[in-house]
């Protein structure tokens, strides 16, 4: 899974640039992903995990584990 949010699945988005004289050229918008290590205290070790920075603030506000638990029912990880 290359460039996709493992906790939102957020992904790439196609566009367009728009010059001065409104000639459109394609263009991707690429999510602001991290590589991030997070501590499992019900595990007792860390899990690394590709996330964006909309995925670390969902992690801060429901906790790792309903996280994990949240994003394998809809299918973005499949680590847990």
């Amino acid at each position: 899974m290359s460039r996709i949010c493992q906790i939102t699945g957020k992904k790439r988005m196609v566009g367009n640039n728009v010059s001065h004289s409104k000639r459109r050229t394609k263009r991707e918008f690429a999510p602001n992903l991290k590589t991030k290590r997070f501590w499992s205290e019900e595990e007792h070790r860390f899990v690394t995990l590709k996330v964006s920075a909309a995925g670390i603030r969902t992690i801060r506000k429901k906790g790792l584990h309903t996280a994990l638990k949240d994003a394998k029912a809809a299918g973005f990880v499949n680590i847990y």
